[in-house]
């Protein structure tokens, strides 16, 4: 991993713990998933995960610790992980492909968090059934993040992403 990756890592972190922060507000929407998603996609899995665990670790010294940061983790680096491996095998990732991940990221997330409730209770459906109005704003809110983000961050970073995917090609 070279300097130039890690210094989009850190300002992709920064923006999604400025976004989560900023969006508090409003319950489970803000910009980490798409932001995780759009990582994975560009510079790759492993680069999502350490967005993920950064993103997370950080946020949560903001917004609170607790067992759920775990899973957190657990959840975000999973999404990175299939947006990274969603890229490596297509070549072009459609735009309404990346959209429709964003959404089913937003219900597989809340899952993997419900996962937390029957970690410390044993019970998980009632805790899970109790949480998909939040699963959906926060599918919504993806997709929306993802329709402003996604372009100008793939423009952004298109310079990055041409010598990775030149690089890659040729092996």
């Amino acid at each position: 991993m070279n300097t130039y990756k890690i210094t989009i890592i850190a300002l992709l972190a920064a923006m999604a713990v400025a976004g989560r922060y900023a969006f508090q507000f409003i319950p489970n929407v803000q910009p980490v998933t798409a932001l995780i998603i759009i990582c994975g996609i560009i510079l790759g899995p492993l680069s999502a995960m350490l967005l993920a665990f950064l993103t997370t670790f950080l946020s949560n010294m903001l917004m609170g610790m607790g067992v759920w940061t775990v899973w957190q983790i657990i959840s975000w680096s999973i999404i990175g992980i299939l947006s990274g491996v969603m890229s490596k095998f297509l070549k072009r990732v459609p735009f309404a492909v990346i959209v429709l991940f964003a959404v089913f990221s937003g219900y597989l997330y809340g899952l993997i968090i419900s996962l937390t409730n029957y970690q410390i209770t044993g019970k998980f459906w009632p805790y899970y059934i109790a949480g998909l109005p939040f699963d959906t704003s926060h599918a919504i809110g993806n997709a929306v993040f993802i329709i402003f983000l996604y372009p100008i961050i793939a423009h952004l970073f298109s310079r990055y992403a041409q010598k990775r995917f030149t690089v890659r090609n040729t092996n």
